[in-house]
């Protein structure tokens, strides 16, 4: 929209580079180009804006396939209106001289000229092309259908429209048909994951298996090497046996020499002893029989008075000194006969 401001009854139009003035004076034409900027008085003067930058219009329509299916198709058609003087001509570009607010709805004109353009080259595409190939290659060939016709149709370069580029973004059937599509698909897929689910499953008990084989061979292994353990411990503790009887008798049989080498000795020396004490108690006899009996009594005298205790001092009263005296003499000539 231009930007218009009030001076002194005046009006000073300024305009965007991408819009297109035609200002008519008196029925001639003032002005005519874009980004213009001018004075003129509201009451004479009539005037066009037609924008001349490039323009987006999306466009959604239902269509019905080969085989009755209704789809939805979503598209975009970019134009540009490539003559403005033409497009002012057959649509009212006019704007209000006080406000430059457009007085029609010339865009919203184009827009149902393209959109029913369109509309009709893809219903006629759709039309004698089924569901399933309308939603493979059906986008590629609207688009090249909905090209080639707008190019073709002569209202728009009368009109000064030129279109730039299509695109059709996407072909769309009903929510329950697209649902019923994709039925097999997803089947196909889950039939894909259940049996990669199953091989990993077999896979993984295969493994399981082998390491349990392995497990088992190993506790085989582990057992056979405790038996060899086993028996080399009881070897080992055999020959640690028979080495300590070995030992054993070996030390039995010096013990039983040594005592008899002992015994031996102790004999010969008790044999020895005795024959000694023999021939010394025969010489003591023979020295007693050739003594007489008074030495014999002092030797007997002597011998107990060894063996009796210690006395210190004896006391003797005068009767038991005569009587022992008595005694004594009466002994000694019994002792000689």
């Amino acid at each position: 929209m231009a930007d218009i401001t009030r001076r002194f009854g005046w009006r000073h139009l300024r305009s965007a580079p991408t819009a297109h003035i035609r200002h008519h004076k008196r029925g001639r034409l003032a002005h005519d180009g874009a980004g213009l900027s001018f004075w003129y008085r509201s009451l004479s003067a009539a005037l066009s804006e037609v924008p001349v930058n490039d323009r987006e219009l999306a466009m959604a329509f239902h269509a019905r396939t080969a085989d009755f299916q209704d789809v939805t198709v979503q598209a975009t058609v970019t134009y540009r209106i490539s003559d403005p003087a033409e497009a002012a001509a057959r649509l009212d570009f006019s704007v209000d001289p006080d406000s430059g607010v457009w007085r029609g709805a010339p865009l919203e004109q184009i827009a149902t000229l393209l959109t029913e353009t369109a509309q009709q080259h893809t219903l006629d595409v759709l039309a004698r092309t089924p569901l399933a190939g309308a939603l493979v290659d059906g986008v590629a060939a609207v688009r090249e259908r909905v090209a080639a016709g707008l190019a073709d149709e002569p209202r728009l370069p009368a009109t000064g429209i030129e279109v730039v580029a299509v695109r059709v973004v996407a072909i769309r059937p009903e929510a329950e048909v697209e649902r019923a599509l994709r039925t097999p698909a997803r089947e196909q897929i889950q039939q894909e994951a259940d049996r990669a689910t199953y091989e990993r499953r077999a896979v993984a008990v295969e493994r399981e298996r082998t390491i349990a084989e392995n497990e088992l061979a190993s506790q085989i292994e582990l057992a056979r090497r405790e038996e060899q353990l086993v028996e080399q411990r009881g070897t080992n503790t055999r020959r640690e046996a028979e080495e300590n009887a070995a030992a054993d008798g070996v030390r039995a049989e010096a013990e039983a020499a040594r005592k008899v080498r002992l015994a031996r000795a102790e004999a010969e020396s008790a044999r020895e002893v005795g024959a000694a004490r023999a021939e010394s108690q025969a010489a003591w006899l023979r020295v007693h029989g050739e003594v007489e009996a008074a030495t014999l009594h002092a030797l007997a005298a002597t011998r107990l008075a060894e063996n009796l205790p210690r006395i210190d001092s004896l006391t003797l009263s005068p009767d038991v000194l005569t009587g022992l005296l008595t005694k004594l003499g009466r002994s000694t000539p019994e002792t000689r006969a």
